[in-house]
């Protein structure tokens, strides 16, 4: 759980939440910041409920932190200032601030939105040994009274939506932080065993949001399932516009996780067209065969309607998906699935792998691996994403497992290059030199670009 680290002394911590009074008391002295509030229909009692604040500029912050004698190296730690070539600077500038709490009501860090057209619209605390976006999810601590009794909760897109559906009664609702559902955020979504509705805009991102959270709590056994907003609507326009009484109704009535998975597969492809036809069967077969005996059943004439096509061309198989599900794993299984697994999880991890780690460096999942580089989305992959017996990794952990896999690659290499006797002795040279820098570099343990 995302609790404090015991490095943190406890008086230190109390400086975000110095921070996050100064930005209320900012707000209330903002007229463009108040008026774009109003703009969206959120009312004082909410402003005040999720204590919601304005950052100004960079120096604004940086005095207040001098003059209330806040620790800087703790403002650079909890992700509130950094340093530049100019000196230091606050991450929140002319935005207005969502402060983020964990489950136990400890404030770990902000969401900001900009008011004055910078580009990005919505940016975030940096991750710090306080703040993990992968497993926070926005407003849970005061949705989770209502979640725990309701047995329901409501995932969404922004701060906003939140914000608004908090206003119009549904207070079990809660958003992921600028990122995809993820195993991370599981644990917090079991919580009180609640059912899931994952609320996301009708625009191609929030479709693919959908999907993926459908995959991932499908293969979590949740039950719940999608609602998608058309029209550009998103939740909070929805509550401005006073539809609670549609919203209401689409929350009843969610499309289950299940048939949004197949639906989604199927809608991507031309099933006028043979070929595709038989590429949406397939890839809904490598989903079908990642879930229990009855669903499959259940869901392979779904799938033989919806393709038109006879139901025996649709696969059951009860068996585990691939090796992935398979609980004697050997180390070098561990060591790589894991390696896949960070990469589906975390869009950082994923861009660290695929600039660090080659196929010929794997000895066991090679094929995973060429999947993950094509299209990270493949069903096939699922079983890697939410097999427990592979290890969850840090930055720094999955730096280190890569660079372990990398040693040896480039030995051999450095081993075949010498032996090479076809090559040009100049070329020869120069390969000789950037592997002998490769490898100095794999040895001080970092990490090297192919």
């Amino acid at each position: 759980s995302l609790e404090y680290d015991n490095n943190f002394k406890k008086q230190d911590t109390s400086l975000i939440d110095k921070v996050n009074q100064y930005y209320q008391k900012l707000l209330v002295h903002n007229d463009t910041a108040l008026k774009y509030l109003k703009s969206r229909g959120i009312s004082d009692f909410s402003i005040e409920k999720f204590e919601i604040g304005y950052a100004s500029s960079s120096n604004d912050t940086i005095e207040f932190l001098k003059k209330s004698f806040l620790n800087l190296a703790d403002a650079k730690e909890f992700g509130i200032i950094d340093s530049g070539q100019n000196g230091l600077y606050a991450r929140f500038i002319e935005r207005i601030t969502f402060p983020i709490y964990t489950i136990t009501g400890n404030i770990v860090g902000f969401g900001g939105r900009t008011i004055t057209g910078h580009n990005a619209k919505y940016v975030n605390s940096p991750q710090t040994k306080l703040f993990n976006k992968s497993r926070l999810l926005y407003g849970y601590n005061l949705a989770k009274e209502t979640i725990y009794k309701q047995k329901s909760l409501i995932v969404t897109e922004g701060y906003l939506d939140v914000v608004m559906l908090h206003q119009a009664g549904f207070t079990n609702s809660v958003a992921t932080l600028g990122t995809a559902l993820t195993t991370e955020h599981l644990p917090l979504l079991k919580r009180g065993e609640p059912k899931i509705i994952v609320a996301y805009d009708g625009d191609k991102a929030g479709l693919n949001a959908a999907y993926k959270a459908s995959l991932l709590l499908s293969h979590g056994d949740f039950k719940g399932g999608v609602v998608i907003f058309g029209d550009g609507m998103d939740p909070a326009d929805m509550v401005n516009d006073n539809k609670i009484d549609l919203l209401n109704e689409m929350f009843l009535n969610p499309t289950p996780f299940i048939p949004y998975v197949l639906d989604f597969i199927i809608k991507s492809k031309d099933i006028s067209n043979p070929q595709e036809k038989q590429e949406a069967l397939k890839e809904t077969n490598d989903y079908l065969k990642t879930l229990n005996p009855i669903l499959q059943e259940e869901y392979a004439s779904l799938i033989a309607r919806k393709l038109n096509i006879n139901e025996g061309l649709v696969q059951i198989q009860h068996k585990p998906n691939q090796r992935t599900q398979n609980v004697n794993l050997t180390q070098a299984d561990i060591a790589e699935l894991s390696i896949i697994r960070a990469a589906l999880d975390n869009e950082e991890f994923y861009e660290i792998v695929v600039n660090n780690l080659q196929t010929n460096m794997l000895q066991t999942h090679i094929n995973e691996f060429n999947i993950l580089l094509n299209d990270k989305n493949d069903p096939s992959l699922m079983g890697i994403s939410i097999n427990e017996h592979l290890k969850e990794h840090t930055k720094e952990s999955l730096e280190n497992q890569i660079v372990a896999l990398s040693k040896p690659y480039y030995e051999r290499e450095l081993q075949k290059i010498k032996l090479d006797n076809e090559i040009n002795f100049k070329k020869k040279i120069k390969i000789i030199r950037e592997l002998q820098d490769k490898l100095q570099k794999l040895k001080l343990n970092k990490l090297v670009d192919f």
